[in-house]
């Protein structure tokens, strides 16, 4: 009987994948252009996630997607945000990343899609430039900071923009920036990817859901990076301990299906089978996307990642019937609604 679950599973990662590889979406990729590198050097800021920002070109990211076996590639802008007090030349910056990127969509249609980048935290431009991205260049949803210069997703400053792309039933990807404020000395050692950015984006999600704002703005589709950064454990205690802070007048009520119905989860960073368990205990099968993070790590590396989850979800008994999902059917679904 063992001998036979073997090799169901042999032949599954042999054949069985073959299909799967020239289909995968991958839902969390960085476009790099340089004029969004110069406003950054203006600054001095090349430096402040803490690590230098990778070149990027189409050229070399298909060549890239074609040796892994990723149909489809959907664009955002990476950190850090381009804001230093100047809205005209925010705007402007994230403008030319915007329409680079539909340039790249519509010079190669079926190998990439695009979030847009918004020149917050200004909302007022940010506003402007979300109906410009989605209405006019077509961008497949919108990318958002965790915060923009202290401006959190969930403060009550932006639900005039949640407003908007809740009428246009968008798509927001979100992505870690620096906190704010930032432990300087723990990040002197650790830079931000290793620590801070799960729990950065752990720390944006809360401040959604205890704001209700996936219920309030219902239309609203949000993907969590990262394997759910560090939700998975901070569900279970927000549960625990709200009534008690409710009861107190600390918190409101938060509708738990309501919101975490509405949130996605990409993949980038790699999962070992324990992450990917845990992330189904808040979340369904349908709400987990591929994501490798390109070009952030060297493509060997991407690769090796990706084949790595391959072969963990063809070889488990539990994950196996998901692999399509996890890997295009999901993100296919999210982009087409």
């Amino acid at each position: 009987m063992r001998t036979k679950k073997y090799i169901s599973l042999f032949l599954g990662l042999v054949f069985g994948l073959a299909p799967l590889c020239g289909q995968t979406v991958d839902v969390h990729t960085h476009i790099i252009i340089p004029e969004y590198v110069e406003v950054l050097k203006a600054h001095g800021a090349e430096l402040e996630e803490t690590f230098p920002l990778p070149e990027w070109d189409a050229g070399r990211h298909i060549a890239f997607m074609d040796s892994a076996g990723i149909r489809t590639a959907v664009l955002t802008m990476p950190a850090p945000q381009p804001y230093y007090d100047d809205v005209e030349e925010s705007a402007e910056c994230i403008r030319r990343v915007n329409e680079v990127s539909a340039r790249v969509k519509q010079d190669y249609p079926d190998r990439f899609r695009f979030c847009a980048a918004l020149p917050l935290p200004n909302v007022d431009a940010a506003i402007r430039e979300a109906i410009y991205a989605l209405d006019t260049l077509g961008a497949d949803g919108v990318k958002l900071a965790t915060n923009s210069r202290g401006q959190y997703l969930g403060d009550e400053e932006l639900d005039p923009l949640m407003e908007v792309l809740n009428e246009r039933h968008a798509v927001i990807i979100i992505h870690p920036h620096r906190p704010t404020p930032y432990p300087k000395k723990i990040i002197a050692t650790t830079p931000l990817a290793m620590y801070e950015y799960p729990a950065e984006t752990t720390r944006a999600v809360v401040n959604m859901l205890s704001r209700n704002v996936l219920v309030r703005y219902p239309n609203l589709k949000v993907v969590v990076p990262h394997c759910g950064s560090f939700l998975p454990l901070a569900l279970p205690r927000m549960k625990s301990i709200l009534s008690a802070m409710v009861a107190q007048g600390y918190m409101r009520p938060i509708d738990w299906e309501g919101n975490l119905s509405r949130l996605y989860f990409d993949l980038a960073g790699s999962p070992t089978i324990e992450v990917l368990r845990s992330l189904l205990t808040i979340t369904t099968p349908d709400h987990i996307l591929y994501g490798s993070d390109y070009p952030y790590l060297p493509d060997a590396v991407l690769k090796s990642n990706l084949q790595r989850l391959r072969q963990t979800l063809a070889t488990d008994e539990e994950l196996a019937g998901y692999a399509d999902k996890f890997l295009w059917r999901n993100a296919e679904r999210l982009f087409e609604n």
